[in-house]
């Protein structure tokens, strides 16, 4: 098998209906849900199945769905597919906590109750201010710098050459787009989001989220994990703790993730994990021709399959 990444989705990839199909068909995929359902106490599970899209949309609802989502995915895999073997993992955002499950940093429980905490406190945040986000579309990473110290808005995610987020204040980016062509920006676009992720007004969720990853047993990774915030393999607990603290108010790094384990440890195909083939669109802009195969579902588990042979 060639050398293999697994990677894991962020907000914004959900999609009602998610994993439905995994639970119906497969065991492992379904008591994953199961137990979400009963550590949580309330019905993830029929919330991702069935929706409404505003309930699944919600941050505390959308994290904890994504990463139990990833993990029944490589459930699902691992049943299929028993001589899985995997060299890293890596996740954008949210999906760096699924990455580090997968990894074995901590087990499936830990995890959840650590991505549940994290969503509420990122959602009361998000309530406690007026923030928004934008993403830069064909601009020069310099340029765009640039434009986010002229609004005083952050850098919240490099996602793939020529897309760039910025977040902070509302009115203040909405000042960063009316400039953005002026920024090298070939176009740029408000997200539709709840708040000022991975920006200074995330400060709180900080704090609130720093306290409970003090407390988390955690081991080092079985393989290792490519952290947001600096795009380097994390190994030391303590490390871990720092860094999945810092991404809550600090840049995803994606696209310097991905050439890190393309140049750095020579994986040579990616498998996603997640609803909608994301990161495989990010992965083709900063790699051309990179292989990955994305599982969100059983017909695209079939599909990854036939090409694992």
């Amino acid at each position: 098998m060639k050398k293999t990444a697994l990677l894991f989705s962020g907000q914004g990839a959900q999609t009602v209906g998610m994993g439905h199909d995994l639970a119906s068909r497969c065991e492992p995929a379904r008591r994953l849900f199961e137990l979400a359902d009963s550590i949580l106490g309330y019905p993830l599970s029929r919330i991702a199945f069935e929706g409404p899209t505003e309930e699944l949309t919600k941050t505390s609802i959308c994290q904890p769905a994504l990463y139990v989502h990833g993990l029944a995915c490589l459930a699902a895999l691992r049943e299929r597919y028993p001589a899985l073997e995997f060299q890293a993992t890596a996740g954008l955002s949210l999906g760096e906590f699924t990455a580090h499950a997968a990894a074995g940093t901590f087990d499936f429980e830990t995890g959840l109750r650590l991505v549940d905490q994290r969503a509420r406190a990122m959602q009361e945040a998000c309530e406690a201010t007026e923030g928004a986000m934008a993403a830069m579309i064909g601009g020069e990473e310099d340029r765009i710098r640039e434009l986010a110290a002229v609004t005083d808005v952050d850098v919240a995610n490099l996602n793939a050459p020529g897309q760039i987020v910025l977040s902070g204040e509302a009115s203040k980016i909405a000042m960063a787009v009316s400039l953005a062509k002026d920024y090298s920006a070939r176009k740029a676009v408000e997200l539709t989001v709840a708040g000022a992720f991975h920006s200074r007004l995330m400060e709180p969720a900080y704090q609130k989220l720093s306290a409970v990853l003090a407390e988390t047993p955690m081991l080092s990774p079985r393989v290792p994990v490519i952290c947001n915030v600096d795009a380097l393999e994390v190994l030391d607990p303590e490390k871990i703790r720092e860094t999945l603290a810092e991404q809550v108010t600090g840049s995803v790094c994606w696209s310097r993730s991905i050439e890190r384990l393309l140049d750095h440890h020579h994986i040579e195909q990616f498998i996603e994990l997640g609803p909608g083939g994301v990161l495989a669109g990010m992965v083709a802009r900063i790699r051309k021709g990179t292989p990955v195969l994305s599982i969100s579902n059983l017909a695209t588990l079939d599909e990854a399959l036939a090409a694992l042979g």
